[in-house]
């Protein structure tokens, strides 16, 4: 019986612990879900990257959503923030018709034109996740708004929501649609917009995990802390996970809670953001 308690207590404790946490540096109001303390199954068997393994954390506190543009222009009129992309014209940015894993680096793209200035700007999409910035511009932001980006452990013992499969509701890819913003298409030749978006879309427009987590597959990779086992060195390579709005079934379908990508801390993509944990 005490192992069903634990079970339990891992899975649906944090759905009652869901609350407004507020900023303490820069009074922002943030949805908070408590990830309480315990040890976690993750990875899995074979994975070099994500080997299984069990892990304990102390709790935290995680946001329910990604970081919007609206959350994001608040710290750039604060402090009037230049990105990586904005000084560096350097942003890579997708259009339909492009051959598979091919991006367009874009000079006129930036948190504000996440795919140019071409494919329209971000005024009637505040609620959507900040995109096309980099590595560098993510923690600037925690820096100033006093919270930090989760490690790998912790984003993946988030999205599980207490299970050990390859997504929070089994190991069945099928019930995606309904939890991720995700490209439907069989490659990227041609525009997709199935599910109602063929960019990001507005952060929880879809089902929430257990633990009243959202997106944590799809709408846009994460950015998270930590290293892996190949990690050169000297590697100024960072790390994301949940896969995005780009991701599908035929290419980089990292919208599940093993894999783990790989950028330079540099880059900027428009299908790129982060989400916070409160220090």
């Amino acid at each position: 019986m005490s192992g069903f308690l634990t079970y339990c207590l891992q899975r649906f404790t944090p759905v009652l612990l869901l609350l407004a946490g507020v900023n303490a540096v820069n009074g922002q109001s943030q949805r908070l879900v408590h990830v309480p303390a315990g040890d976690y199954a993750l990875g899995r068997k074979g994975y070099i990257n994500n080997p299984l393994r069990t892990v304990h954390t102390n709790g935290f506190d995680i946001a329910a959503t990604e970081l919007t543009n609206a959350e994001f222009e608040k710290f750039v009129q604060a402090t009037g923030y230049v990105t990586d992309a904005e000084r560096n014209k350097n942003a890579l940015v997708f259009s339909p018709g492009l051959r598979e894993f091919r991006w367009l680096e874009d000079s006129t793209a930036s948190w504000r034109y996440p795919n140019g200035i071409t494919r329209g700007g971000i005024e009637n999409k505040m609620d959507h996740p900040v995109t096309t910035i980099s590595y560098r511009d993510a923690i600037a932001y925690c820096d100033w708004a006093g919270v930090r980006l989760p490690t790998l452990d912790e984003w993946e013992i988030a999205s599980r929501a207490g299970a050990a499969t390859t997504y929070f509701w089994g190991d069945d890819m099928m019930p995606l649609s309904t939890y991720a913003n995700v490209w439907h298409g069989r490659d990227h030749l041609q525009a997709d917009s199935t599910d109602g978006y063929m960019y990001t879309a507005p952060v929880g427009s879809f089902k929430p995990n257990a633990w009243g987590l959202y997106d944590m597959y799809g709408n846009v990779f994460e950015y998270c802390e930590g290293r892996l086992p190949t990690d050169k060195p000297d590697s100024r390579s960072v790390h994301a996970r949940g896969g995005s709005w780009w991701c599908s079934k035929n290419s980089c379908a990292f919208f599940n809670s093993v894999d783990i990508g790989r950028v330079k801390r540099g880059a900027s993509f428009s299908n790129l953001g982060f989400r916070v944990v409160k220090k």
